[in-house]
């Protein structure tokens, strides 16, 4: 039987941990062919381009696309999304693949779905049926609309997606794929990660005998002219406790200007000796750094997908996360000085939390790639209601 060709694209560190076991299972099906595209914030020294190596080091990459207009504000992410979809569209077409995968709701993946859509691509969506703030709310459900196959992380919301008009034998929670690499890692060691930071990241390194808090803030592109009030109020409650810190560099979205012009000014006056600051980290890096923290602090999913599933506690910061399922292990604070503060320290006094499967049981992989070497498509779409 010939086999069905597979195209995923990353672009970005969030992408390469989400679909690292899905690759893993995609190459080793013998019913499917893995065709990888990568680009973004993967082939840029801004956002972590390290990490491609880690990606041609166990996958071929058929295909580097640069599509980034520099400025991270919100006429650069409407262009890079044109230019997205004209790059894509020439790669699919190249690469003639049997379905594409586009992985929940950056701003690029729009441009994606349109380009698979337009072309009569089946279209494979991760993610789907969530519910949160920024763009991505937006992004989300119209991905859903363009899809063909929907492999949502919870039940709740497999239901949402059936609300959409989505019929609902093309609908199968799987959990969220992210755990599955997670399951591959000894998150209990970070004897790796105190090797890395040896050559990667700025600022005094991590002790791991000692309680530290690892903060991801991203931008939030409805609120474009607040990000750096939001940042510096964030990195004034870091300062002040003086617990050392691992922070990880914003991701690429619009208002990531403010958020790393805020960051850099911070760190060239001041120069904390307790925070070290990272472009970006594999997940076989960042998933120990996660298990190990005393506290995850911010606006990434990882506090709230990630962090239940390790038990980790979270302070979440502002509206970025807005409706999102979450487990016990949150905290949500306005973008507010006191108010993050007190957040953290009753995230300190309590500790860890037991694990929390609300978002899958690390076997996602092997459910998805079972569907995509049998699932009929039916490229012709119709709401059900």
């Amino acid at each position: 039987m010939k086999k069905r060709k597979v195209c995923i694209v990353l672009t970005s560190r969030g992408n390469y941990a989400k679909m690292l076991c899905v690759m893993r299972a995609i190459v080793a099906s013998p019913n499917l062919e893995l065709q990888l595209i990568v680009g973004g914030g993967l082939v840029t020294q801004k956002h972590g381009y390290k990490i491609l190596q880690y990606i041609k080091e166990e996958f071929t990459v058929h295909r580097v696309i640069h599509f980034l207009v520099e400025g991270e504000n919100m006429i650069s992410m409407a262009k890079s999304s044109g230019l997205a979809l004209s790059e894509f569209a020439t790669a699919f077409d190249d690469l003639k693949p049997d379905m594409v995968i586009v992985i929940a709701d950056r701003f690029e993946c729009l441009p994606i779905a349109m380009a698979a859509t337009y072309m009569n691509i089946p279209l494979v969506h991760i993610e789907g049926g969530e519910v949160s703030g920024s763009i991505d709310e937006s992004i989300r459900h119209a991905i859903t609309k363009m899809a063909h196959l929907h492999f949502p992380a919870t039940h709740e919301s497999a239901l949402r997606i059936e609300r959409l008009g989505e019929p609902a034998e093309s609908i199968f929670a799987v959990g969220s794929t992210s755990l599955d690499a997670i399951n591959t890692i000894d998150c209990d060691d970070p004897e790796p990660f105190r090797h890395l930071q040896e050559e990667v990241g700025v600022g005094g390194p991590i002790d791991f005998s000692k309680p530290y808090l690892l903060v991801i803030q991203h931008p939030v592109t409805t609120e474009y002219v607040d990000n750096r009030v939001h940042v510096d109020q964030t990195l004034a409650v870091i300062e002040e406790l003086g617990i050392q810190t691992a922070w990880i560099w914003p991701n690429m979205d619009a208002g990531s200007d403010g958020i790393s012009t805020g960051i850099r000014s911070y760190r060239e006056e001041r120069n904390p000796p307790n925070i070290r600051f990272y472009k970006g980290l594999p997940i076989q890096f960042f998933a120990p750094l996660l298990k190990k923290t005393a506290c995850f602090v911010g606006n990434s999913s990882s506090g709230i997908r990630e962090s239940s599933f390790l038990g980790v506690p979270c302070v979440n910061i502002g509206a970025r996360q807005a409706g999102r399922e979450r487990a016990s292990n949150v905290v949500d604070v306005p973008y507010e000085r006191g108010a993050i503060k007190r957040g953290i320290l009753q995230q300190l006094a309590h500790g860890h939390y037991p694990s929390d499967t609300t978002f899958g049981d690390g076997k996602a992989s092997e459910k998805i790639v079972e569907k995509l070497g049998t699932y009929d498509f039916v490229i012709q779409k119709r709401i059900t209601y």
